[in-house]
């Protein structure tokens, strides 16, 4: 189970122990403490003894994951629109959605919403026009 190395490593240089004096303390051996330290898991019984020879609870050595807010970032992607494309539908006219969207997919992008910038204005003049997708991924740090 996952343990919180960094306060075990912050007790232990408090108190001047070296990891050998710490293992004597708890009353595991020298290897436990450097795999704690270097990899930050540990048995249930590991962590009691732990938790004894610093004299906290137990529940102090549980490591607080600190959740971090997803960042995303946008682009649109403009799809040529056929003649006569929002006037009559017609399966021969529609661009090839499937395509476009999945090679964007290939690099992490992922369809939001399709617009049309005429009737996003809430102006429609029977013309044709270009269709606008809104693509967004997560911005990996």
């Amino acid at each position: 189970m996952k343990i919180n190395a960094e306060l075990v490593f912050e007790l232990r240089t408090k108190k001047s122990w070296s990891q050998e004096e710490l293992a004597l303390a708890a009353g595991v051996n020298l290897r436990t403490i450097q795999r704690i330290e270097k990899e930050a898991t540990a048995s249930l019984q590991s962590k009691k003894a732990l938790a004894s020879a610093f004299g906290i609870h137990i529940s102090d050595l549980e490591l607080q994951e600190k959740s971090k807010m997803k960042k995303y970032e946008y682009k649109t992607l403009e799809i040529q629109s056929k003649e006569g494309f929002l006037s009559g539908i017609k399966k021969q006219e529609l661009p090839d959605f499937a395509g476009l969207l999945n090679a964007e997919g290939q690099n992490g992008w992922l369809l939001v919403q399709i617009l049309s910038p005429e009737l996003a204005q809430g102006v429609w003049s029977g013309k044709t026009g270009n269709l606008l997708a809104l693509l967004q991924r997560e911005v990996v740090e």
